[in-house]
């Protein structure tokens, strides 16, 4: 009797042994499940630019991290607005994430769209490049203070560029003479294309004042043809250590900066929203990414998760408050 007894207990105890360690696996292979397959990563904007550029090293460097394809999937139009929504109406498996960027805070305001940062789960904030202000080599301006008082002076006398009308770096000009108590047309814009050919008109005396990166102005401020009077940032740049802040200069507390991070649709699962930040994380610190940005000169910036929420609120507070003020708000 105690044998069959013993023989029995030993079954029960050998099967709830492996009973327990089937479970145990199964649990552990579903936690480490993502990525099972392949992962799109949605850029908003088209291929060639900064936000691809990023993008797609981010993308190689976590396929290498995690062990499975992050393909980048180029989704333009509507000023953002195609790329963006295709973020966060994807499945929240994991499976489609994306590159968000300062329009997300621009877009809704504008009428373009309702899609706001929350609209997201946030992942990380990894790029943010603050505005500066620029002037030709040869400007009677020697600092912030000496442009604004000019431009207070003699309202649509000194024409400015650096982007499309309503653009990121429209709004930083525009934003800081709101901040300043001027009216945010009394320097007239001219419309570019992007920064580059902003900066040339500037050079060729066609506007006298440009907005932008000093990232994008660099080959010029560094040949002498232009100036970079203030940094509309909290702190300096280490690659220009003699360019003052804007409140630094002027006692203006305005920043305004394009940036990047990774999002994907709201309610991902909590398990891969930690196994992604966690390899993002080791990505942005590794050698390879740092020497990347550093040698195209990208604002290295981190801020995971709720940090990253909080940053695009208040970006999304700041272009309201601009973008209301110059009009351009629906």
């Amino acid at each position: 009797m105690y044998k069959k007894v013993m023989k029995s207990f030993g079954k029960s105890v050998i099967g709830g042994s492996i009973a327990a360690l089937m479970l145990a696996g199964s649990m552990t292979s579903a936690m480490a499940a993502w990525p099972e397959r392949p992962v799109t990563l949605i850029v908003p904007w088209s291929a060639g630019g900064g936000t691809d550029a990023t993008g797609r090293m981010i993308g190689s460097l976590l396929e290498k991290e995690l062990g499975q394809p992050f393909n980048v999937v180029n989704r333009t139009g509507g000023s953002g607005v195609v790329g963006h929504s295709a973020i966060a109406n994807a499945k929240p498996d994991g499976y489609t994430v994306g590159v968000i960027t300062v329009e997300i805070g621009m877009m809704h305001w504008a009428g373009l769209t309702e899609l706001t940062g929350a609209d997201y789960t946030p992942i990380a904030l990894y790029n943010a490049d603050a505005s500066s202000l620029l002037v030709r080599a040869d400007s009677p301006w020697e600092s912030a203070q000496d442009l604004i008082d000019a431009v207070k002076a003699d309202p649509g006398a000194h024409k400015s560029s650096g982007t499309g009308q309503g653009g990121i770096w429209h709004l930083a000009l525009a934003g800081m003479l709101n901040s300043a108590d001027i009216s945010p047309d009394a320097s007239p814009w001219v419309p570019s294309q992007g920064a580059a050919p902003g900066l040339q008109e500037l050079v060729s005396e066609g506007v006298d004042i440009v907005t932008c990166s000093i990232v994008e102005a660099s080959a010029l401020v560094d040949a002498g043809k232009v100036k970079a009077l203030a940094l509309m940032n909290d702190v300096r740049l280490d690659a220009y250590p003699d360019v003052p802040t804007l409140k630094e200069d002027a006692g203006l507390d305005w920043q305004m900066a394009a940036w990047r991070g990774i999002g994907g649709p709201k309610d991902m699962p909590e398990e891969v929203v930690t196994t992604l930040t966690a390899a993002l994380e080791k990505v942005w610190n590794s050698a390879e990414f740092q020497e990347f940005m550093n040698g195209r000169g990208f604002g290295l910036v981190w801020k995971s998760g709720d940090d990253f929420a909080t940053w695009m609120s208040d970006s999304d507070a700041s272009l309201g408050e601009v973008m209301q003020a110059v009009g351009m708000a629906k």
